[in-house]
């Protein structure tokens, strides 16, 4: 470690220490004692698919803004199937200037209080976290938003540029009600979305790097189907089982990986995340950062399964069913595979991957619905990096801002592919896979929620002036 970067993390390290002692008189402010109180409540709406919460939610949420000064004309509750979607005008003084899209989601994964160690609906903190299904995805980033408006409101901010939320409902499922809003609000100047970018922590909770969310991978499942005549469990043909043949299938793409690829924008968020960390991971995202064809290197970011997908196309098993009776050979087998398309990619280039890897012409393989979307990287704005830049600042100094690439799917996406440049500017920061996200007992660093008022105020304060 250079003489350079052992400065910056000690000049991180005594800010991160000063925000942590401050916490305590942030969460007495009005202004985040509001927003906890909010927070309390949205996680205890079950906004799950099928519980048909998001509504109940968005109203929620656009009776705290209409209590803060918005007008009734200015929010709009959005019916979309079995979900629902929320827009939200702050109005510009300057009609000639298109208006900025502030994007995240109010639904959130299914999870079973009795596997949870804490229930999960209800709002926990306990050493230094919050805990609860959505505080880390991504509820609190919901209320902060929405704070953050109530607040703006409130102080009589003047925007010259104006500004919409575009809250969807199924982020987490078929995302319906996101290519309602893309078709709705595509004019736009850009699209900052909450879900997305943020900051790293190292094991120690120092920062390493923070990332603006410039790019995402493509999102595509693609269902494997085995259909054989079946016939008695007491007559058995292995090799016309298509339980077993599905099994095979499998295995020939576990055992198999999609070939090492990188772009201008992996490339400088793996060399930041190396510059600023140590260990064999680090050694190896700073040699493919300066060598994309070092094979070694890119074997052992592979092999980490948080940054696997920074340098390849990932596709894996998520969904089996087959058979149709217990005393029967199977008449029919299924596997879904979900695959996240590194950008340029085409969709159909990795359906014809999987099936020379299958490699059995008996399996079918089908786009299941909704249709994949693809969408290219934005080109990064100074404006939107100097803004975020200096908000990043304020709490870590110095520390370097690169554009990043999500493994994952936003509801960016949509947007992009609507041709709105978009980018993933989330304040949360996190040790890698510390949030757990999608899985049990989720939590965020209790942190995160009174810098993220303070972060949505003063960025959104300086790209809509």
């Amino acid at each position: 470690m250079t003489s350079m970067h052992r400065g910056l993390l000690m000049g991180s390290l005594a800010m991160a220490l000063a925000v942590t002692a401050a916490t305590a008189a942030d969460r007495a402010t009005p202004a985040t004692t509001e927003a906890m109180s909010m927070l309390k409540d949205a996680i205890a709406l079950q906004t799950v698919e099928g519980k048909n919460q998001v509504p109940v939610f968005a109203r929620y949420l656009a009776d705290k803004l209409e209590s803060a000064g918005f007008a009734k004309s200015d929010i709009e509750i959005i019916p979309v199937e079995q979900t629902a979607a929320l827009a939200v005008h702050y109005r510009g003084s300057d009609a000639t200037k298109k208006p900025i899209l502030l994007s995240a989601h109010m639904d959130v994964v299914a999870a079973n209080p009795a596997d949870w160690t804490r229930d999960p609906f209800k709002l926990v903190e306990e050493n230094g976290y919050l805990y609860g299904r959505g505080v880390a995805d991504m509820k609190s980033n919901v209320i902060a938003l929405t704070q953050t408006f109530m607040r703006l409101k409130r102080e009589k901010f003047a925007p010259s540029r104006g500004m919409i939320f575009v809250f969807s409902g199924d982020e987490e499922t078929a995302m319906a009600s996101t290519r309602e809003l893309a078709k709705r609000y595509h004019d736009a100047e850009f699209l900052l979305n909450a879900d997305a970018g943020g900051g790293t922590l190292d094991e120690h909770g120092k920062p390493i790097v923070y990332e603006i969310q410039a790019a995402e991978k493509s999102y595509a499942d693609f269902l494997l189907t085995i259909t054989s005549a079946g016939g008695h469990s007491s007559e058995p043909d292995p090799p016309k089982n298509a339980i077993y043949r599905l099994a095979k299938a499998l295995e020939h793409i576990a055992s198999y990986s999609f070939p090492i690829q990188h772009s201008e924008i992996t490339l400088a968020s793996l060399k930041a995340a190396g510059a600023h960390d140590k260990g064999p991971l680090a050694d190896a995202m700073r040699k493919f950062a300066n060598d994309p064809n070092d094979t070694a290197a890119a074997a052992v970011i592979a092999a980490d399964p948080a940054y696997v997908g920074q340098v390849r196309t990932t596709c894996v098993a998520t969904m089996l069913n087959g058979g149709h009776a217990l005393n029967a050979l199977p008449q029919r087998a299924t596997a879904n595979i979900n695959c996240r398309i590194f950008p340029g990619t085409p969709i159909a280039e990795v359906q014809a991957s999987l099936a020379k890897v299958i490699a059995d012409p008996s399996v079918t393989i089908t786009v299941q619905p909704p249709p994949p979307v693809e969408s290219p990287a934005s080109p990064l704005r100074s404006d939107v990096v100097d803004a975020v830049s200096a908000m990043v600042h304020t709490r870590y100094p110095g520390l370097e801002v690169v554009p990043g690439m999500s493994a994952g799917a936003t509801d960016s996406m949509f947007f992009r592919n609507a041709g709105v440049p978009s980018y993933g500017v989330s304040p949360d920061f996190a040790k890698t896979n510390d949030t757990f996200a999608h899985g049990l007992n989720e939590r965020t660093p209790a942190a995160n929620v009174p810098w993220a008022l303070e972060y949505w105020h003063g960025l959104l304060m300086r790209l809509s002036k």
